[in-house]
This record gives C-alpha cells, structure tokens and sequence, in this order.
C-alpha cells in the first residue's frame, strides 16, 4: 500500500535542555531527524515525504536533507502554534493520496514493517495507530493517595505513525479548527468525529527522542541494529 508521510518537525525541544532543535542533535554522526526521514527514504511504500518546520529552521533542514542524499522530501511547510496546525498545513500542502501516515521526526526507530501493517490497515478500515502494551501496573490517585489499580490488559501507549485515509484526516483536522479543538494526537481527531480507530501493535524500541536521557537509550538501540547488519 502507497503512502504520504507527515513529520511535524516545528517542536521547541524543551526538555532536551539543549540550545538548539532536538532533532537537529547528532545521533550516531547523524541528525535525528535524518535517522527518521531514512527509514521512509528506505521504503518502496513510500510516495513522499513532507515536513512541517520552523521558518527560521527551514534552509539548515533543506541543507541536512541534501547533505544526506534523500530524495523523497518533497515539500516543507511552515509549522503552526500546535501540532495539529502543522499536521493541518502539511496535508493542505500535499497532493490528495489514499494513505497518509504522520509521524514524529523524533522516533528514528520506527520499523518499515510496522509502517506497512499500519498503511494497510488504514486503508482497509480508515485509521490505525502504533502501540505497545503498558507493562507497569498503573494506579489512580486523588490527594497522593490511591483509588483505584487499573487493569493494564486493557491499556496502550500509544506513539507514531498514527495512519488514516487522507479524506478521514483531513476531516478530522479541519473539523478541529472550525470548533477549536485542540487534540492530543491525530486519533483523537478521527475519534472525537465518531471513527473507529485500530491499533497496530508496535515495538518498545520506537522511542521518541525528548529528554538528554532518550539520546543515551537511542545511542544503544542504533548500536544494536547496526550491529544485527554484519
């Protein structure tokens, strides 16, 4: 199944206490975001890939992105206040496909197998999201006190890719900007229009680069795989 990737790229990076981008922080002798935009580089799946940056981080972006040789970069767009405003601007931009899938340019270890179970689920069903199963036993609380252990089967983390039909998310997105609504992620778009959504089960691997602790756990985890290459 051929798809449209969507990376919103536009975040601050706060908590990285870094002074510049997060995903413009080297990796293995990479940026993050490069790591990322190879894994959709790699994929015959894949049609094309749009970001969604700042103004002012947009030409060092088109720099790396040349410097590495990708070619399936087709267009950035500027990012908006939220997440969702850079998601909306980026699918504005693209030509109308089948399948679009939008994900963090922060998780450079996506794997291409979740990436087409996910498209093709989309495509038969309409939306698909990435997932692992909580393994800690969560807790409610009120005043620091418990209330209540709840039943983690029943419970997900979610993360990207998040894959729906094009005309789905482009409903969801523009729906949420008509009635001000500011969701936590693209599936709850989708959700709150009354859409099913199902979850693909993914790997705990596909961590997304936040915090200075994130870059350690990254380093590991790409010194694995290349080692799982020779």
């Amino acid at each position: 199944m051929m798809y449209t990737a969507i990376l919103p790229a536009a975040g601050s990076g706060t908590r990285m206490k870094a002074n510049k981008n997060k995903l413009l922080l080297e990796l293995g002798g990479k940026p993050v975001f490069i790591h990322t935009l190879e894994v959709f580089e790699a994929d015959p799946a894949c049609r094309s890939i749009w970001l969604a940056v700042k103004p002012e981080e947009q030409r060092i972006m088109e720099e790396e992105i040349k410097r590495f040789g990708l070619k399936k970069v087709y267009g950035l767009t500027g990012g908006g206040k939220e997440r969702q405003d850079s998601v909306r601007a980026c699918l504005e931009a693209i030509p109308a496909c089948e399948v679009v899938l939008v994900h963090d340019a922060a998780r450079p270890f996506i794997r291409q197998g979740t990436i087409r179970r996910l498209a093709e689920t989309a495509a038969q069903e309409g939306a698909a999201i990435a997932a692992v199963k909580v393994k800690d036993t969560i807790k409610k609380a009120e005043n620091g006190l418990v209330s209540e252990t709840v039943d983690r089967d029943s419970l997900w983390m979610i993360q990207t890719p998040q894959a729906f039909r094009y005309s789905l998310l482009l409903e969801a997105t523009r729906s949420a900007n008509e009635d001000g609504f500011l969701g936590t992620d693209e599936s709850m778009l989708t959700e709150r229009l009354g859409y099913p959504v199902r979850i693909v089960e993914s790997s705990y691997e596909n961590i997304k680069i936040t915090t200075p602790d994130d870059l350690i756990y990254g380093k590991a985890i790409l010194e694995q795989r290349r080692q799982e290459e020779y």
